[in-house]
């Protein structure tokens, strides 16, 4: 088992079999000198971006929720305030109404005075007339009693109009008053829910560029994660010369890409990259899941490793050397994951009809491509460990 030193950082390597061992001194001193600090290997820096992108997408998720929230305050607003001004519409044509009114009023009883004017002169006039004179410009006693009647008539008339004046001025300028003290308030209410909306509306915009910055992180994040997965398959294919023969074990599936799937059970097979876990953990249709599937369940050792491919030569608890097998598990280091591979076929050995020429291996892998595809080729053995 390998150990972690906690005060250098590097890894305790296991000692190797030196029955295994075939240039040892250079295998062991390359293995040493290459010292393992697990945080920064390039599957945890993938791993801490796609931890990133998770924690950010659920802070997108909130802000969301958040945004809708804010929308929703905001529609309320938008209501409330056409209700307002609605309202205010309505109080704004009661008020001129009332002014109307307020104005028609005023000329009926400016007409009223003049007609009061009028009668009191009338009035006065007819006073300054003695009984004996009024009883004599009188045709009869009649009509004496006919014209003082009409001046009570007259005066009562006149009380009643002063008196309905004043009740009408006092009810128009009530109904003004309660009007105006309606109109202001309705206008504060509506100042109160502008800036509410406006409120809201500057959250809202916060709200959105926050989602924004975070989106173009994540955005970000999945470019470089791209960026090192292209990187190694590009270097698979430089270190990879394809041969035209399908691996025995099986063929099919999502995983067969024209070389078979080597057996690779089928509900991995069909399961998206890194859809499901398999295996020794692994997540489906990688190099590390094929590799550890067929060391494990086809070749039946037992096998204990960690991390991504290119670190299988530190954490493996079986012999590891440069001397290739069939049947052992080739590890690439090249590349920021590296790849692992089953041999098939060592140099002079012939698999499916082909052999493989001097300083060649026949291997068999997945996800070859970072698209989760089965391969059969030939790497060049020197350029390779083996796990046996």
């Amino acid at each position: 088992m390998t150990k972690n030193n906690k005060k250098t950082g590097f890894v305790l390597l296991r000692p190797f079999r030196r029955n295994r061992l075939i240039g040892a001194g250079l295998a062991a001193a390359l293995l040493i000198a290459t010292p393992l600090v697990y945080a920064d290997t390039i599957q945890q820096q993938i791993d801490n971006l796609s931890n990133q992108n998770s924690q950010k997408q659920q802070t997108v998720n909130t802000l969301q929720l958040q945004a809708g929230s804010y929308q929703n305050a905001i529609i309320t607003l938008q209501q409330q305030i056409n209700a307002i001004e609605a309202a205010i519409e309505v109080s704004t044509e009661q008020q001129a109404k009332l002014q109307q009114e307020i104005i028609t009023d005023q000329q009926q009883i400016d007409q009223k005075k003049q007609q009061l004017s009028n009668t009191i002169k009338t009035m006065y006039i007819d006073g300054q007339t003695s009984t004996i004179e009024e009883l004599a410009s009188s045709k009869n006693l009649s009509d004496y009693v006919d014209k003082q009647e009409y001046h009570t008539v007259v005066q009562n008339q006149l009380d009643d109009t002063i008196k309905q004046i004043g009740v009408l001025q006092q009810q128009q300028q009530s109904q003004k008053t309660q009007v105006d003290q309606l109109l202001g308030t309705q206008k504060q209410q509506q100042g109160q829910l502008d800036s509410d909306e406006q409120q809201q509306a500057s959250l809202l915009s916060y709200n959105q560029g926050q989602q924004d910055q975070y989106n173009q992180q994540i955005s970000a994040n999945k470019t470089q994660i791209s960026s090192l997965q292209a990187e190694q398959a590009r270097i698979n294919a430089q270190n990879s010369r394809t041969i035209n023969i399908q691996a025995s074990g099986g063929s099919g599936g999502y995983c067969d890409n024209g070389h078979g799937n080597g057996g690779y059970p089928m509900v991995w097979c069909n399961a998206g990259l890194d859809a499901v876990t398999t295996s020794g953990g692994f997540p489906s249709r990688e190099c590390t899941s094929f590799a550890y599937w067929y060391f494990t369940s086809v070749e039946g050792k037992s096998l204990s490793v960690t991390g991504n491919a290119n670190q299988w030569i530190y954490t493996a608890n079986r012999p590891v050397d440069q001397t290739p097998e069939d049947g052992a598990i080739a590890v690439s280091t090249a590349g920021p994951f590296g790849h692992v591979l089953i041999v098939l076929a060592t140099p002079g050995q012939s698999y499916g009809g082909v052999t493989a020429p001097a300083g060649y291996v026949i291997t068999m892998s997945m996800n070859y491509d970072f698209q989760g595809h089965f391969i059969v080729d030939e790497r060049a053995a020197g350029s390779l460990y083996y796990i046996h």
